[in-house]
């Protein structure tokens, strides 16, 4: 057995499926998981979990505890943005996902969010991880930025441990040597991961590369490989975001995107869940 045991093929052959009240994650399912990157305002979200759901949208993101390079970078609205996270599920229907960086603030995160995200660069948080593992909901772990496939699925292993086995993996790019893009996608990972996990795997874009004229191409090959979902920054003036503008799709864009992989999902004789 390799060290992540519950995580492995080896000790589950079927694919985990995960049910969130009408929406199936796994399973041959595609999800699309979008919003901005911080909640910034009420009025913003509101009206832009509204055009989402009418996409067909599976999933509202947002951050509101946001872990910044710098310490003068926006940090998120904390407790308010949880607020308002609500609010948008309440009005627009959607399930809300966001970030927890602190074992103080699982509470009340799970308090408003339907899904607890685990950020890369808390990957290897341990107590973190082990604390999420105590939790009834769903879990998204995103790769490090300098993991391998086997310290990735090992963090995994420590939430499965603790008696969650609601977990979604995220592939978000890792750190190379090269600048043109924020980070080089890892789509070996995909197929490769699914090949040794029985977990559900999504694909982030966005952040695998940091430019929002590559998001839907990256996005076709993620799903190519076997991806059960995407998740996508959508802000409706990316100029004026306070994080992350330049790989963040307005929201025309990401209709003609979920078009295009509407048709190419079809091909590939996909359901999709909306």
């Amino acid at each position: 057995m390799p060290p992540y045991k519950l995580v492995s093929r080896e000790y589950q052959k079927e694919n985990t499926i995960i049910k969130l009240g009408e929406i199936t994650i796994g399973g041959g399912n595609v999800c699309v998981i979008a919003g901005p990157c911080s909640v910034e305002n009420r009025e913003q979200l509101v009206d832009l979990a509204v055009q989402l759901k009418e996409m067909g949208v599976s999933i509202l993101r947002g951050g509101v505890f946001k872990p910044r390079t710098s310490p003068y970078d926006f940090q998120g609205l904390g407790l308010e943005g949880l607020k308002i996270l609500a609010e948008a599920r309440e009005i627009a229907g959607l399930p809300v996902i966001t970030e927890v960086l602190d074992i103080r603030e699982i509470e009340v995160v799970c308090r408003y969010a339907d899904i607890v995200q685990i950020g890369s660069r808390n990957m290897q948080n341990f107590s973190l991880l082990k604390e999420v593992g105590k939790i009834k909901k769903p879990v998204l772990l995103k790769r490090g930025l300098s993991a391998t496939l086997e310290e990735w699925l090992s963090a995994a292993e420590y939430i499965l441990a603790e008696g969650n086995r609601q977990v979604i993996l995220c592939e978000r790019g890792i750190r190379s040597f090269e600048t043109y893009t924020r980070n080089t996608f890892d789509i070996n990972a995909i197929p490769a991961v699914k090949q040794l996990s029985h977990l559900p795997l999504f694909a982030d874009p966005s952040h695998g590369t940091g430019r929002r004229e590559l998001v839907g191409p990256v996005s076709k090959a993620a799903l190519a490989a076997g991806a059960d979902g995407i998740m996508v920054e959508v802000h409706p003036d990316p100029a004026k975001a306070l994080s992350d503008g330049p790989q963040s799709l307005k929201p025309r864009e990401l209709e003609i995107m979920l078009n295009e992989l509407s048709n190419f999902r079809i091909s590939f004789n996909q359901k999709v869940s909306a």
